[in-house]
């Protein structure tokens, strides 16, 4: 019988010794090795977090400083972090499109004011210096200018009340027919004297659709819309209001067959003080406002407005979209 040794105690002890110290460098290089990884991992993810957001850092503050044409680049970091990148790109380009907006608009609301405001300088200038006479045809055409200024200040502060969502409504149920119908009686005698044929159509259910809302305010939304399509409209041309249901909703359109617009000008057509033909002044083209009127006045309507033309020389068609809340016959 061969004798191993393993009945030895002191053999037995010199073999657990040795596994143990084994066991304790193995344990202890695994350990080392992997604090070395952990350690390495972790200062290449917080170099690649740290740059990640000095790059955010440093576009934010361009932004704060007014450059919003800065962009943050695809930053490799996950969805989080891409989200985020997409968020902030979206709000410097919405930043971009309100400042140049704002930037516009002063533009345009010096534009509109520099006329009158020559014009009154100008002739009360020429009555000190005794070139000119306050007399009645004067004074008139003063008035004339100051009240072009107050009409420009009342539009402003209108559609700036309305897109604030702080415009005052006395809302009540309102037939859809017989606000066409006042509105269509109140334009009437401006399209005769300009020659311009107004045709008026209430189709269907729309006869007694009921809408809960401001009668006049939506009056002014006809009012404008009516106002544009005369102003767009040539001698011999004709205008078409018409109201109709659809589903839950009641849909009024004024369309013309006047000078149409070109596709680059419809997406802009309710911002303040857009006009498609820009050599127009207010006298000639309006304030530039009234569209925009329309827009915040049917929103705050919860409806929607909308502009569509096959191009110059094909007419335009408005389509206003309101929420019908009952009709005359169920109300009875």
């Amino acid at each position: 019988m061969v004798d191993t040794g393993l009945s030895d105690p002191a053999g037995v002890e010199h073999a657990e010794r040795a596994f143990r110290t084994a066991s304790a460098v193995s344990l202890g290089l695994a350990l080392v090795t992997a604090l070395a990884a952990a350690v390495a991992v972790s200062l290449f993810l917080s170099r690649r977090v740290t740059r990640s957001l000095r790059l955010a850092t440093m576009a934010s503050k361009r932004v704060a400083a007014g450059d919003h044409s800065v962009r943050m680049p695809h930053l490799g970091m996950g969805r989080e972090f891409d989200d985020m990148g997409a968020a902030f790109n979206t709000m410097a380009a919405e930043l971009s499109a309100v400042e140049a907006s704002r930037t516009r608009m002063l533009g345009d609301l010096a534009h509109e004011m520099r006329t009158p405001v020559a014009t009154l300088d100008g002739y009360l200038e020429a009555i000190m210096d005794g070139v000119e006479r306050a007399d009645e045809k004067t004074l008139t055409m003063l008035r004339t200018q100051v009240g072009r200024l107050a009409r420009l200040a009342e539009d402003v502060a209108l559609v700036t009340t309305a897109e604030e969502g702080r415009l005052g409504m006395r809302r009540e149920p309102v037939e859809v027919a017989a606000l066409v119908r006042s509105a269509a009686e109140l334009a009437a005698a401006r399209f005769a004297a300009r020659g311009v044929d107004l045709d008026t159509k209430i189709d269907g259910a729309a006869t007694g659709a009921v809408v809960v809302a401001d009668r006049d305010r939506l009056g002014q939304v006809l009012t404008n819309l009516l106002d544009n399509a005369l102003r767009h409209t040539p001698h011999g041309g004709s205008v078409r209001l018409l109201a109709r249901q659809d589903g839950s909703a009641v849909v009024i359109v004024v369309s013309d067959s006047g000078e149409g617009i070109p596709d680059e000008h419809l997406p802009h057509l309710f911002e303040r003080f857009y006009r498609v033909d820009t050599a127009r002044d207010r006298a000639h083209g309006g304030s530039g406002v009234g569209l925009a009127i329309v827009r915040a006045i049917v929103q705050a309507h919860d409806g929607a407005v909308t502009a569509t033309s096959d191009g110059p020389g094909t007419g335009s068609t408005f389509t206003v979209t309101l929420p019908v809340r009952g009709s005359v016959t169920a109300g009875r």
